[in-house]
């Protein structure tokens, strides 16, 4: 049961690589490259709207894994950490790579994909660009409608100590 759970997961996670690398491959408004600076992946990053996540070292096939503390939720619950699994094209092939991660909330019957890019400014601040698509738990197949909610969050790298 556990191994079909995560069947969907991966083909929603791949789906989404597929199209971000397509977007990151494309030049810049300028026609050059962004510079040489690399966005490394792992460590504590926190968004605009307050939520933190923590992403470990990505493997050598650009896998990674972590967790995610949200600031905000809809479901009435209370908000508990929760895990998440991604990959990303490794920094020794893009600089500023290409990345997708979801979060399987403990706390409520939702599902959520990011997709985005990591990137490293002039000044060397890194930040990571996200769109996700959030899908709530619905008691009907009537209430499919309302059951995706998409977004965007920008995520900067806290110092860490």
């Amino acid at each position: 049961m556990e191994r079909l759970s995560r069947k969907p997961a991966s083909a929603l996670l791949a789906a989404l690589l597929l199209a971000s690398a397509a977007a990151a491959d494309a030049p810049s408004s300028t026609g050059q490259s962004d510079g040489p600076r690399k966005c490394s992946l792992s460590g504590l990053w926190e968004n605009d709207l307050g939520s933190r996540m923590r992403i470990s070292p990505p493997d050598d096939a650009g896998a990674f894994s972590g967790s995610y503390l949200t600031a905000v939720t809809s479901s009435g619950q209370p908000i508990k950490e929760s895990p998440l699994y991604g990959a990303q094209h490794h920094p020794d092939e893009k600089a500023q790579p290409t990345l997708g991660f979801v979060v399987r909330w403990t706390f409520s019957g939702s599902t959520t994909a990011f997709v985005g890019q990591c990137f490293v400014d002039n000044e060397g601040v890194e930040t990571l660009e996200t769109l996700w698509l959030l899908r709530k738990e619905v008691p009907t197949h009537g209430n499919d409608w309302m059951a995706t909610l998409v977004g965007k969050n920008v995520f900067t790298r806290v110092k860490e100590e």
